[in-house]
C-alpha cells in the first residue's frame, strides 16, 4: 500500500469517498461504452456494475436489453440511476447473495495505487461473476503513464476537461489532478493510480482465482477475465 493520498475532489454539491463529483457525473452521457460491452457479452446477460455512479453507462445497457444491478458507495450517485436495482455499498464489501453473467468495473478504478484495496476489488469481482461468465474490466493502457502530459481540452456539451498538476512519484505510479468546467461550476478530482501492465495484471487477477481471456480493443484497455 502507498502511503501516498488517493482521491481527493473538490466543487459544489457531494462529493463521494474517492474523491468523485455526483453533480458533475450527473452530466455525463455514455461514449460508446454501453454498445462495447453488449458486443462482448450474450444477449439479455445478468450484469453487475460495480462503481455505476449516476447510471451513464448503466442506461445504455438497459436500453440494450440486459438486467443490470448497479453498485455505488454513494447514495446520491444511485438517486440518479433509474430502471435499475441499486445497492449502496463499496466495492469490497458487496456481499450479494447472487453471481451474475457479467461483472463490470470501469472507469479505471482497478488501477487504484492501493494493492490490498485493488486485491479487494478483485475478490469481489469474484464473488460475484458465474462460473462461466465473465468479467469486464477498464484499465488504461500500460504505455499511457509513460506517454500522457498534462492537457485541456473542450470536451463538448459544454464541458472543459484539464489535467494538472502532473507527478510520477513512484515506479509505475502517478498523480494527477482533473479539473472539470461545466457553465460557471468547477470541480477538481487528484487521484494517483498504477500501471496495470499484463503480466501484473494477469498474476493479480490469478490471486482472485481469475484470468485473462482477451481484450475487447485494440489498445488492449477492456480487459475480459474469466473464473480460473
Amino acid at each position: 500500500m502507498t502511503s501516498e493520498p488517493i482521491y481527493h475532489g473538490t466543487g459544489p454539491g457531494p462529493i463521494t469517498p474517492d474523491g468523485c463529483a455526483v453533480d458533475y457525473y450527473a452530466t455525463l452521457q455514455p461514449r460508446g461504452e454501453p454498445e462495447l460491452i453488449h458486443g462482448a457479452v450474450p444477449a439479455g446477460a445478468r450484469i453487475l456494475e460495480l462503481g455505476a455512479g449516476t447510471g451513464r453507462v448503466t442506461h445504455g445497457l438497459l436500453a440494450l436489453g440486459h438486467e443490470v444491478v448497479a453498485v455505488d458507495e454513494s447514495p446520491e450517485m444511485l438517486g440518479h440511476v433509474k430502471g435499475a436495482r441499486t445497492v449502496a455499498s463499496s466495492i469490497q464489501d458487496l456481499a450479494l447473495p447472487e453471481v451474475f453473467d457479467v461483472v463490470l468495473l470501469m472507469s479505471y478504478v482497478i488501477e487504484t495505487a492501493d494493492d490490498d484495496l485493488r486485491a479487494a476489488f478483485l475478490r469481489g469481482c469474484r464473488r460475484h461473476v458465474a462460473q462461466d461468465g465473465c468479467v469486464i474490466l477498464q484499465r488504461q493502457p500500460p504505455e499511457w503513464y509513460d506517454t500522457v502530459e498534462p492537457f485541456e481540452r473542450d470536451a463538448g456539451d459544454g464541458h472543459t476537461v484539464a489535467m494538472t498538476d502532473l507527478q510520477r512519484p513512484g515506479p509505475g505510479l502517478l498523480g494527477a489532478t482533473m479539473r472539470y468546467t461545466v457553465g460557471e461550476r468547477t470541480w477538481t478530482h487528484y487521484f494517483l493510480s498504477k500501471r496495470l501492465d499484463d503480466d501484473f495484471l494477469e498474476a493479480s487477477l490469478n490471486a482472485a482465482g481469475l484470468s485473462i481471456a482477451g481484450f475487447l480493443t485494440p489498445d488492449r484497455g477492456w480487459v475480459r477475465a474469466v473464473p480460473a
